[in-house]
């Protein structure tokens, strides 16, 4: 780099010889030629591709109605067009001055956790700190002027705001070449290499994709459930068309007298839970003297295409319970749910509640929604009109796709997973760094079609399972105030899947008693986060002792570290007295494979 006032960049070693560049610019071309050809052709023989679909997210509409209500506020506009203008005004001469070599504080600065413009050059270079500000300030104003645009109903201004916003992110000057310095430094290094092997990158992802875009995030060969992932020892012990049901071994000489069984969601694999040894929340809780027990959900296709919600409650964590009576010999348990799996525990203990059956001794919560009237940005993808064409899609196919389910997500936090991809995989030229949650995260699953319908209408779109008797279980009207198990409610402060506010509900619908404890950090890393006592990360807080969630964090006592301890210290007292370590196999319920087991490594390609 030149100084702050230049815009040169040198490439730090050899000049670039003028022969071997315009050779490497022809591949290009031609490598990009080939690319778009090979790219519309895909097109044309998939038509289920997502071009050959007109508005299924339903956007034109929103933004119509946006545009109406900007219209109809002609004032509201021309101010905000004149705020514009009066920052860009104060950019020129921010920047004039600063060619002029004055120092000067800048005119309006990333968000602290904004990853985008951490490269030195977006603050010491004068022209690249103008590009990030004026991109700055052109996002504010175009989120600002949606926000304020009057007379729409809230989930139009909900999906106004979350595109708009999807939209300032692709545009930022970080995503293209010409507009990102760290981009034009690798690119004048490496001849143009970084182009060359950032092309290659696209293809294999469009071909993998097969005509869509299916960005790398991990190197997958670098992973192998069972092998270096998911590798806490254990045996599957029983399985059904929905599930497989692993006993993990005991570490302990003694454990206590009452089993837990974990129930993770089906949306993605269990092994969240026991990604490595140092971070296993598995492991730990075996070694904490619990005999555990996981379901291992199994990768739907169009042959389950017919199961249904209840189908999960029966054939999952019912049946799980019979099992471990038959290899423990204990009735009574401690369960935990996570995110759709904690939804799925809470009608499960509703529809016991109703049969009389008290079982379950105890339960725990891990990001679980069960009041879903502000559900996040998770709503703007479910209205009425995007339910038809998604139910269509998946009546047609027997279930959701995973990678469309992953690509929701992921739109949701675009420039940590969608963008950085695109500048590191595709402008860098770099490949995909080996990531273990990253490799989880692109593990997809798919979802049954009715099954799904269910969740998504009679929850998301209608939030029926908070109402006393809005849903139906086989026959069973579910009321969860009826849930009298102590119930210890994990939320997580900054999640973006299941946003802590909403979780809050459950400390005023359950009747029994109730523990909520709020992590810092987000969906995984506020969960996943392992006792540490040299490096303690993100905290969490408890004994808020309120009805409302904002006067509950106002009261509440912060703690260093992780919750995990806090956690065993609670279910201890429902767990009982010791009883010598239970191993595989001793009970009625024979080993059938080893852990992880066969239903979790079915990898959709």
């Amino acid at each position: 780099m030149t100084d702050s006032q230049g815009t040169e960049l040198e490439s730090g070693e050899t000049a670039l010889d003028p022969i071997e560049w315009s050779r490497n610019m022809a591949e290009i071309a031609e490598r990009s030629q080939r690319l778009v050809t090979d790219f519309l052709s895909r097109q044309a023989e998939h038509p289920e591709s997502p071009l050959g679909h007109g508005d299924p997210l339903n956007i034109g509409a929103a933004f119509f109605d946006m545009t109406r209500a900007l219209m109809n506020n002609p004032t509201a506009l021309m101010q905000a067009q004149i705020n514009l203008w009066t920052d860009y005004m104060n950019l020129w001469h921010h920047t004039t001055r600063r060619m002029l070599g004055q120092e000067e504080a800048p005119i309006i600065e990333p968000e602290r956790d904004d990853r985008r413009f951490r490269d030195e050059s977006w603050s010491e270079n004068t022209i690249f700190d103008f590009i990030k500000q004026s991109y700055l300030l052109s996002a504010r104003w175009m989120q600002n002027t949606v926000k304020e645009a009057d007379g729409l109903d809230d989930k139009t201004a909900r999906k106004v705001d979350f595109y708009t916003k999807q939209f300032a992110d692709a545009l930022a000057p970080t995503n293209f070449l010409m507009t990102n310095p760290e981009v034009i430094k690798a690119t004048l290094d490496s001849k143009g290499e970084n182009l060359v092997h950032g092309l290659e990158n696209l293809l294999e992802d469009l071909e993998r994709g097969k005509g869509t875009l299916k960005i790398a995030m991990t190197d997958a060969d670098a992973f192998e459930v069972g092998e270096n992932i998911a590798t806490t020892e254990g045996a599957v012990v029983y399985q059904n068309d929905l599930m497989q049901l692993i006993q993990y071994a005991p570490r302990t000489e003694t454990v206590h007298k009452r089993p837990l069984l974990i129930v993770p969601p089906w949306i993605n694999k269990f092994y969240i839970l026991d990604l490595r040894p140092k971070n296993s929340f598995i492991k730990w809780a075996v070694e904490q003297g619990l005999t555990v027990f996981v379901v291992s959900w199994v990768n739907p296709d169009e042959k389950l295409s017919h199961k249904r919600f209840e189908d999960y409650m029966l054939e999952g964590p019912l049946a799980a319970m019979d099992a471990i009576e038959k290899a423990t010999g204990e009735k009574d348990l401690n369960m935990i749910g996570y995110c759709l799996g904690g939804t799925l525990t809470a009608a499960t203990l509703a529809y016991m509640a109703a049969k009389g059956d008290k079982r379950v001794k105890s339960v725990t919560y891990f990001t679980t929604m069960i009041d879903f009237e502000e559900s996040g940005e998770l709503s703007v993808f479910i209205d009425e009109e995007q339910l038809a064409a998604l139910e269509e899609k998946m009546n047609e196919r027997g279930y959701l796709e995973g990678s469309e389910m992953a690509t929701t997500f992921n739109m949701l936090r675009a420039n940590d997973l969608i963008w950085s991809f695109v500048v590191n995989n595709y402008l860098l030229g770099k490949d995909p760094f080996p990531f273990d949650l990253l490799y989880w995260n692109s593990d997809s699953t798919r979802m049954p079609a009715t099954m799904h319908s269910f969740y998504l209408r009679k929850m998301y779109l209608e939030n029926k399972l908070i109402e006393p008797g809005g849903i139906e279980l086989e026959g069973v009207p579910i009321d969860l105030t009826k849930i009298k198990t102590p119930s210890y409610i994990l939320s997580t402060r900054e999640d973006h899947i299941a946003p802590w506010k909403p979780t809050f509900a459950g400390l005023n619908t359950y009747s029994g008693p109730v523990k909520f404890v709020l992590a810092g950090s987000g969906h995984i890393a506020g969960v996943i986060n392992p006792p540490n006592p040299d490096k303690p990360k993100y905290g969490y807080w408890t004994d808020g002792d309120a009805k409302t969630p904002d006067e509950w964090v106002r009261n509440a006592e912060h703690h260093e570290g992780s919750w995990w301890p806090d956690w065993k210290q609670w279910v201890a007292k429902y767990s009982l007295k010791q009883v010598p370590a239970r191993q595989i196999g001793e009970g009625a319920l024979k080993p059938i494979e080893p852990a992880p087991g066969s239903y979790v490594k079915a990898r959709i390609t």
